[in-house]
C-alpha cells in the first residue's frame, strides 16, 4: 500500500498484483471529480460508456461524466434497471443494445457507478461485448467497495441461482470516493459491512477484533473508523485474488457464507433480501455447522453472530423447506459432483473449504 496526497483530498492506494493484469484501488473522499483523469492514464480510452442506475445517476453522475469530458473522452451515461432482479441476461441485452446505439468499439471504456449489482453486470457487458472492452470500478456501496468491485468475477443471475453466467474481466482501476455514502441508507450499509466482517472472519483475527471494537463507529460512517476498515477489506480481497486469481482453491475462501446466503437469496426471487444480509445468515449458518463438525471451538459462532446483530443485520435462516434449501444447494456452481467446496471456519481468522454433499451442509436438524 502506498499513500498519496493532493487534490481534492488525500487517499491511499491499494495494489491487486495480477501481472499484466495489475491495477489500483485508490480510496479516498472527494474523488468523484478527479477521476476522469486518471480513467484517461489508465485506459487510453478514447470514449466511456458510464454504466449506472437512475438513483446513483441523479446524485453522481454529473461530476463524474465532467471529469471525463475535461479529460478529453466523449463520455455518456447508460442507465440500466435497479435492483438483483434485473442483473440477468435480459438486462445485458439491453446494455449492448446502448452500448451499440453509443458507437461503442474497442477503445470504449465501461464504467460500473453504483453497487454490486451495477458493477456486475455491467462487468459482464465489457467482458463480452466485442469479445472485452476494457472496464472500470467507481463503487459507491460498501458492498461494492470491499468485495463486489474488486477481483475481476462479473455475472448475471439465473431464475434457478445467483452468478450462473458469468466471467473473470479484472478492471483496469477501481476508484473508490467514500463520501457516496453519506447518501446510503443504514439498511444498505449494514448489507455491505457482512462481507466486511467475512474479510476478517476467514483472514485476520486481529480484523475482526477491530470491527468488534469499532462496529458502532463504522455504521456511523465515522471516517477515523470507516477508512481503515474499508482499506483493510480491500487488501485482504486484493491479497487473496493475487494469490489465485481464478478460484481455483484459496479465493474459494471469499465465498464463506455465499453457499447458504444465495440459496436465500433465490428462494427470495431476490426480492425482499439484500446480498449482504443473506451473507449474514450464510455466515452465521457456516460457523454453527463448522462447531457441529468439530472444525472449529463453541463461541465461534456466538462471536459472529453478536457482532452482526450490532450492526443490525438478520442472523436467522428464513423458514423455507428444507427439500427447497436442498434443491438451491445443488445448482450452486462451486459444486463438485454430489459434493459442493463449503467454506467453514477453523477459527475467527482462519477458513478451509470441504467437501460437503448438500444433506450434509443442511442436516435435517440444521
Amino acid at each position: 500500500m502506498r499513500a498519496r496526497a493532493g487534490e481534492p483530498g488525500s487517499f491511499v492506494t491499494v495494489p491487486v498484483e495480477l501481472g499484466p493484469r495489475s491495477y489500483p484501488i485508490h480510496i479516498g473522499s472527494g474523488l468523484l471529480p478527479w477521476v476522469g483523469g486518471e480513467i484517461a492514464r489508465h485506459t487510453k480510452a478514447t470514449q466511456v460508456a458510464l454504466v449506472t442506475v437512475p438513483g446513483v445517476g441523479r446524485r453522481y453522475a454529473g461530476p463524474l461524466l465532467r471529469s471525463l469530458r475535461a479529460a478529453g473522452l466523449r463520455a455518456a451515461r447508460l442507465d440500466v434497471r435497479d435492483g438483483d432482479a434485473h442483473k440477468s441476461l435480459r438486462e445485458a441485452a439491453r446494455l449492448y443494445d446502448a452500448l451499440l446505439d453509443f458507437g461503442a468499439d474497442r477503445s470504449t471504456v465501461v464504467i460500473a457507478l453504483g453497487g454490486g449489482t451495477v458493477g456486475d453486470l455491467a462487468g459482464f457487458a465489457a467482458a463480452t461485448y466485442l469479445r472485452g472492452v476494457p472496464f472500470v470500478q467507481v463503487p459507491t456501496t460498501v458492498l461494492a467497495m470491499v468485495d463486489a468491485s474488486i477481483g475481476g468475477k462479473v455475472g448475471v443471475n439465473l431464475a434457478r441461482g445467483k452468478n450462473l453466467v458469468g466471467a473473470f474481466h479484472q478492471p483496469q482501476l477501481v476508484c473508490i470516493d467514500v463520501d457516496t455514502l453519506a447518501s446510503l441508507p443504514v439498511r444498505e450499509r449494514a448489507a455491505g459491512l457482512a462481507e466486511v466482517v467475512k474479510a476478517g472472519a476467514l483472514w485476520d483475527a486481529a480484523f475482526f477484533e477491530r470491527l468488534e471494537r469499532d462496529a458502532d463507529r463504522i455504521l456511523a460512517l465515522e471516517p477515523a473508523a470507516l477508512l481503515p476498515a474499508i482499506e483493510r477489506a480491500c487488501a485482504i480481497k486484493a491479497e487473496i485474488v493475487a494469490r489465485d486469481e481464478r478460484e481455483s482453491d484459496l479465493r474459494m475462501l471469499l465465498n464463506l457464507g455465499h453457499t447458504l446466503g444465495h440459496a436465500v437469496e433465490a428462494l427470495s426471487r431476490y426480492r425482499g433480501v439484500r446480498h449482504g444480509e443473506a451473507v449474514a445468515i450464510g455466515m452465521v449458518f457456516a460457523a454453527r455447522r463448522s462447531e457441529a463438525l468439530g472444525l472449529c471451538p463453541a463461541g465461534v459462532a456466538d462471536r459472529i453472530e453478536r457482532l452482526l446483530l450490532r450492526l443490525g443485520l438478520p442472523v436467522a435462516l428464513p423458514p423455507f423447506p428444507r427439500r427447497a434449501y436442498l434443491a438451491a444447494l445443488r445448482v450452486d456452481k462451486k459444486r463438485r459432483d454430489a459434493r459442493i467446496r463449503y467454506v467453514a471456519l477453523r477459527a475467527i481468522g482462519r477458513a478451509e473449504t470441504v467437501l460437503l454433499t448438500p444433506a450434509e451442509i443442511f442436516p435435517a436438524r440444521a
